[in-house]
């Protein structure tokens, strides 16, 4: 079908001279998920993992309860890009007509094309308690991200959602253009294999937004942790789903922004104090929302 990485020849402009030479880059692709021969959305994104795709993308957006609920499905390359066909039980494809609709946008834009608010925002899934996880196996697991991410290696231009536990490490890692491509992907392949997410963390290496949390909570787990910033919006959904964020995580630590009683001092219960953990927080406040931030 489509190969992710091309070759491009560029051109080099630095303060010594011009030169020319080739770069790996990522492809980008329609990807059209269709529904018992109708199509329900059309996303940009990276043309491998078809089918953690469509069944990601079938369970977070609520298509489907569970992957047994797809009958059959078939990935069908064209020149201008890939159909994602699947086929539902005759009720189930009745009940998604009401609701289709057509998605045009950039590169893994993920709300692109819903035009109502009360849609866009609708509150995540509230996540099981789940374990707690310590300061040192947080960093080891972000720290496990990148030697992974074999195409992000060749081109620098791609996101990645990974899925790590206590006893395997990173379990899943999934690659895309688009960080919303990245993180369905993820979670149709942890549908695919089974087990429980409420042991594990999501990783990331994009911005956190609503929608990164509203598929986290899809999935089930209740820790997710990026390299980046959320937003003010999925702070307050996380925090309503019973999801610890933590972000910012750089090599010297991170910041966490919800439910932090799930991050415990590891170090410390090793030096003979089990019962360490970071303070929770208190009720986010924003500016403008009725007091100082």
């Amino acid at each position: 079908m489509h190969d992710p990485v091309r070759k491009a020849v560029r051109q080099v402009w630095r303060r010594s001279g011009v030169s020319e030479g080739v770069r790996a880059v990522p492809e980008e692709t329609a990807l059209a998920i269709t529904y018992n021969g109708g199509t329900y959305a059309v996303m940009m994104g990276t043309p491998q993992d078809y089918q953690d795709f469509a069944f990601g993308f079938s369970l977070s957006e609520g298509v489907v309860a569970s992957i047994a609920e797809i009958e059959s499905f078939e990935a069908v390359a064209f020149d201008d890009g890939v159909e994602l066909r699947m086929w539902l039980s005759s009720d189930k494809a009745e009940s998604i007509s009401a609701r289709r609709r057509q998605i045009a946008g950039p590169t893994g834009c993920g709300l692109c094309g819903i035009d109502s608010i009360a849609e866009a925002v609708k509150p995540a899934a509230v996540v099981a308690p789940g374990g707690s996880f310590s300061f040192d196996q947080i960093m080891t697991a972000m720290d496990a991200l990148a030697p992974l991410q074999t195409i992000n290696a060749e081109t620098r231009a791609v996101h990645a959602a990974a899925f790590w536990t206590p006893g395997d490490g990173i379990v899943a890692l999934r690659e895309d253009v688009g960080r919303h491509n990245a993180l369905d992907k993820l979670a149709g392949a942890l549908a695919r294999v089974g087990g429980d997410a409420r042991q594990g963390m999501v990783l990331l290496t994009s911005r956190i937004s609503v929608e990164m949390v509203q598929k986290t909570a899809a999935i089930g787990a209740p820790l997710m942790v990026s390299v980046s910033a959320p937003t003010a919006l999925a702070i307050r959904m996380a925090d309503a789903a019973g999801i610890t964020l933590a972000a910012i995580a750089r090599s010297d630590g991170f910041e966490v922004f919800t439910h932090a009683y799930r991050v415990t001092a590891g170090s410390e219960q090793e030096r003979g104090h089990p019962t360490a953990t970071l303070p929770d927080l208190p009720s986010l406040r924003l500016r403008g929302e009725g007091g100082p931030a």
